[in-house]
């Protein structure tokens, strides 16, 4: 999302490595039924073309694109860029390089370039991508903040251009959000050694996958707080559902994975920024599965799952990563447990747990 950053970064690596070059699809001509591709080097631009849409989607249009010019350009250039557009995810293309390059083309690494000092205004932002002219599809239905958040998530490699004087609590914010990520100045040498480093699409998917998550911990700087926040009783909810305003708006980010006690087979994933809430189902908990089906679920998620062994829930629990400027953490911490199960509501089991409202159906089971 941060386009000048994001043009250093790519103006930096053709500089710096011999024979690279950059591809980059702009999706702002989408209205008219083309993605315009653009090939430059260190001197210039190499060449022009279009893509035509493809399903009314210039993301799709993207990745049908993107493969073929990438195996042309394989014979000649040592790296290529692939600057994604503004709004553009880096994960599904990264997999699809993974995917269709076979032994021509490696994907060597995911970057992201960041201006520090708009995180917090962009992570702030729950304006649609479709008002700021960034939609990659007429149904594109995200927004500023919850598309920044995992283009930050995503990569393992962070490249810094501080061109807005970022502050301590930018910097606390941006290592709180990303915590395992390599912050690298966008003028410094190792910027193109990572640019070579290597990348695990699989190991990158689970650890955005809300099963097996790898969340943020615990941190407090700069006046920027992350609270992790775990249990093993089951959310009331009717109660949550009422109390989700004011969970997703209590920070700039949260995320992670949680259970209700009217649906306690089903993993629910969390997932919010600016102000909007994306909650949805992410499969089974392996504690509902026969033993059986654990020989077919990856070892990362079985990994996982042994982390939050419980004796009576298996894997079954709440685990919310919140993280934000000036977050009340004790206010958060009160609200998030007055939506647990009373001890009469526990006690009452399973049968007893079918009776509460189903609150959630209509974010879960939508009528089409």
């Amino acid at each position: 999302m941060h386009a000048d950053a994001r043009r250093r970064v790519v103006d930096r690596l053709l500089t710096a490595v011999s024979g690279s070059v950059v591809l980059h699809h702009d999706l702002a001509s989408a209205a008219d039924g083309t993605v315009t591709r653009t090939v430059r080097d260190a001197t210039g631009t190499v060449s022009c073309g279009e893509a035509p849409l493809v399903n009314d989607c210039a993301c799709c249009a993207l990745r049908e694109d993107l493969m073929p010019e990438l195996l042309r350009l394989a014979g000649t250039a040592q790296l290529a860029v692939v600057e994604l557009w503004d709004s553009v995810e880096p994960k599904a293309m990264a997999e699809a390089v993974a995917a269709h390059g076979g032994h021509t083309v490696g994907l060597t690494n995911v970057i992201t370039a960041v201006d520090p000092a708009l995180v917090l205004p962009c992570l702030s932002n729950g304006d649609d991508l479709a008002e700021a002219g960034l939609a990659a599809a007429t149904a594109d239905q995200r927004t500023i903040a919850d598309t920044l958040a995992r283009q930050l998530e995503y990569a393992p490699v962070l490249a810094l251009v501080d061109e807005h004087e970022a502050d301590d609590e930018d910097r606390a914010l941006l290592s709180q959000l990303h915590p395992t990520a390599r912050q690298v100045p966008v003028d410094a040498p190792e910027l193109v050694r990572l640019a070579f480093a290597g990348f695990d699409v699989e190991a990158a998917a689970a650890a955005q996958h809300p099963a097996c998550a790898l969340l943020p911990q615990e941190a407090d700087e700069a006046g920027v707080t992350t609270l992790v926040w775990r249990g093993h009783r089951p959310f009331h909810p009717g109660r949550l559902y009422q109390a989700l305003e004011d969970l997703t708006c209590a920070a700039a980010r949260s995320r992670g994975r949680f259970w209700l006690a009217d649906r306690p087979d089903t993993l629910l994933g969390w997932d919010a920024a600016g102000g909007a809430l994306s909650v949805e189902t992410a499969g089974p908990w392996l504690a509902s599965l026969p033993d059986a089906a654990w020989e077919l679920v990856p070892p990362v998620r079985r990994a996982a799952a042994a982390l939050d062994w419980h004796p009576q829930h298996g894997d079954r629990c709440q685990h919310l990563v919140f993280t934000s400027p000036g977050l009340d953490r004790e206010g958060l911490v009160r609200l998030l447990e007055t939506c647990l199960l009373t001890d009469a509501e526990y006690a009452a089991g399973r049968e007893g747990w079918k009776r509460f409202p189903a609150a959630f159906d209509s974010l879960l089971d939508p009528v089409s």
